[in-house]
């Protein structure tokens, strides 16, 4: 089976020894992403900034291996507080609502660099 590393500089580059994502065969499994700006490097406070940011950067990664959100089959979602469980749900069916991929949604203690959101994500490629 082919696998290659996905990298794109629409998304952040990973803050450790690990790939963005990684494509095999005809799906895609995108590495945890935070609220880091691609661009700026910096992270919002606002806790639905940050849910917007995360999206935006899956997006982003899903897109440069020729996926997008609406192909999306498995998303894991950890929150430094699941009492803002509704407000993540209200900003992600923006962007997922339509593709409803299976999806798992744990509360964390910490998150890298202190976010409140962090996701990875389980593809389709080409469908």
């Amino acid at each position: 089976m082919k696998r290659s590393i996905v990298e794109t500089k629409k998304a952040p580059p990973p803050v450790g020894p690990y790939s963005q994502a990684i494509q095999a065969g005809n799906m895609v499994f995108v590495s945890g992403q935070i609220a880091l700006h691609p661009e700026t490097n910096e992270i919002p406070e606002d806790f639905t900034a940050q849910c917007h940011q995360v999206l935006k950067n899956l997006q982003a990664i899903l897109e440069a291996s020729g996926s997008s959100l609406e192909h999306t089959v498995k998303v894991m979602i950890y929150m430094t507080d699941i009492d803002r469980f509704n407000e993540l749900n209200e900003i992600y069916a923006g962007y997922l609502g339509s593709a409803k991929p299976a999806r798992a949604c744990v509360e964390v203690s910490r998150l890298p660099k202190g976010v409140l959101v962090e996701m990875d994500a389980v593809a389709l490629i080409g469908e």
